[in-house]
């Protein structure tokens, strides 16, 4: 086909196809996917599930076998009913090692770091999504475990209400050192992209460390602990004050630095080594 002017027409040009268009990657797009991971996994509604039921059902159970119409000396009835914090970090933190060594371990990590060149905004993205999540699940669930283990103190006089000074303070600090767990499992899981080696990383800081520093002389014991992260991160959970451990908030802000370190190692790892 020719023009008036005697020169062939241009074809045109057929337009490719959406998913062989290259889109341009944003902040928002990312949060989407890992987004859509994190609740298409079996584990996190295994795991969080698992952390609701321990955060109230221990605590009402621990509340329930108090008995004595007295009230003793140094009697915490807030810690009492957040008790179950204490079993819920297991689930949380082992989600969040999970999270990350699952897509090691299937390879899809490749996946995702393909569509995402700059590496980064993935471990962050899924980093502050995983934060949201559980901070979601897990405050709901320290304020129906306060209100029911009070309902049940209180059959005995013992109870309290979120009024009470510190009261509402342990019951949020509850549910952010469950998500302060829950990042430290996160990042030691992106650090080592191991699950045993992630997991036994993380009971090693929450367990066993304490109990090695435990045997240390009096004042080092005492000392060393409150520095580390379920010591520090569980003091904004306790409303009578313990001349031993750190204040409430820079406690928790102190446990809030164990994930931030664990998530920038492993940040500068994923930039210098292939997936």
């Amino acid at each position: 086909m020719t023009t008036d002017t005697g020169t062939a027409a241009a074809a045109p040009v057929p337009a490719l196809p959406r998913y062989l268009v290259r889109q341009r990657v944003t902040l928002a797009g990312v949060l989407r996917s890992e987004w859509t991971k994190l609740r298409s996994l079996r584990s996190t509604v295994w795991s969080l599930s698992a952390a609701v039921v321990l955060i109230v059902g221990v605590g009402a159970l621990v509340a329930s076998v108090r008995r004595g119409p007295a009230r003793p000396t140094g009697f915490d009835p807030t810690a009492i009913s957040l008790t179950g914090v204490y079993l819920a970090q297991l689930a949380v933190g082992v989600l969040g090692v999970l999270l990350v060594t699952g897509e090691y371990a299937t390879g899809m990590i490749r996946t995702s770091l393909a569509a995402v060149p700059r590496r980064l905004p993935v471990l962050w993205a899924k980093a502050a999504v995983f934060a949201l999540t559980t901070t979601a699940l897990c405050l709901p669930a320290t304020v129906a475990a306060f209100l029911l283990g009070q309902s049940v103190l209180s059959a005995q006089h013992l109870g309290t209400t979120l009024g009470h000074p510190g009261a509402a303070r342990a019951v949020l600090g509850g549910a952010l050192f469950l998500t302060a767990v829950g990042l430290l499992g996160l990042g030691l899981g992106a650090l080592l992209r191991n699950t045993a080696g992630a997991v036994s990383a993380l009971f090693g800081l929450l367990f066993v460390l304490p109990i090695t520093v435990g045997f240390l002389p009096g004042d080092w014991s005492e000392q060393l602990n409150k520095y580390l992260p379920m010591a520090a991160g569980t003091a904004i959970t306790d409303v009578l004050p313990d001349p031993t451990a750190l204040g409430p908030w820079s406690g928790l802000g102190l446990c809030f630095l164990y994930p931030a370190a664990a998530l920038g190692l492993a940040a500068r790892q994923l930039r210098r080594r292939d997936a």
